[in-house]
């Protein structure tokens, strides 16, 4: 019988992707553009916190949007509406932006000309977590309404991220989520992550994410605001 040779695919796969996300984040600090990749469920409010955040930064920095989709550009277009420029990135069935499929996005806009700009992950808890963008920062969105049991069954996003934001506070009343009991599920994965609660709805708690993110801007492009 012949010997069978033994090819780690997924091993190989993620070190050329860590490989090409070193060399993005090398040319986004080189140009000092903050790339913020947000990763969530669909329907937790990437695209609503996207939204509150660039009101929020519109006059402090220059702003960009990388939105991602199975196949909709129907987020893309909500962002435009802002004049903010977004591009679109149709991942055709995949569920998860890589670095290589990033840097097709970056390459369209000139770096030169924004601070700050958002990747809008494709909505899975799963599959987002292994890939590195290149971003600087990994944020995620966990909405009330999903549950306070997430860090049990998607652990692995709960400890890559940097921030976890807990989207949809003003359901809290209406729903059995023990806010409590999710830190404590989340600290004990990640102790060094930070957790905002918000409300896209009604703005509660966008202060604190946007005055996180614009010290993180600004340290990151060396310029106070």
């Amino acid at each position: 019988m012949e010997s069978i040779r033994l090819i780690e695919v997924k091993e190989g796969i993620l070190s050329d992707n860590e490989r090409l996300a070193d060399e993005l984040r090398k040319q986004l600090a080189e140009k000092k553009t903050f790339l913020l990749n947000l990763m969530a469920s669909p329907g937790a409010g990437k695209t609503s916190l996207i939204l509150k955040t660039i009101d929020a930064l519109k006059n402090d920095f220059r702003i960009a949007v990388i939105e991602a989709d199975i196949d909709s550009i129907v987020d893309s277009e909500k962002v435009a509406e802002t004049g903010i420029p977004a591009v679109q990135l149709r991942t055709g069935g995949f569920c998860h932006l890589d670095a290589s499929m990033v840097k097709k996005g970056i390459d369209t806009l000139d770096l030169n000309s924004f601070d700050l700009v958002f990747i809008e992950n494709v909505g899975n808890l799963v599959c987002p977590a292994e890939f590195d963008t290149g971003a600087v920062k990994k944020v995620m969105i966990l909405s009330v309404p999903e549950g306070d049991d997430k860090p049990l069954k998607y652990p692995l996003m709960f400890t890559v991220c940097d921030v976890l934001i807990v989207n949809k506070i003003d359901f809290l009343e209406l729903s059995d989520f023990d806010t409590q009991k999710l830190k404590e599920r989340v600290i004990a994965l990640n102790p060094k992550i930070k957790i905002i609660e918000v409300s896209c709805r009604t703005g509660q708690g966008i202060n604190i994410w946007a005055d996180w993110l614009r010290n993180e801007v600004s340290a990151f492009i060396g310029r106070p605001v």
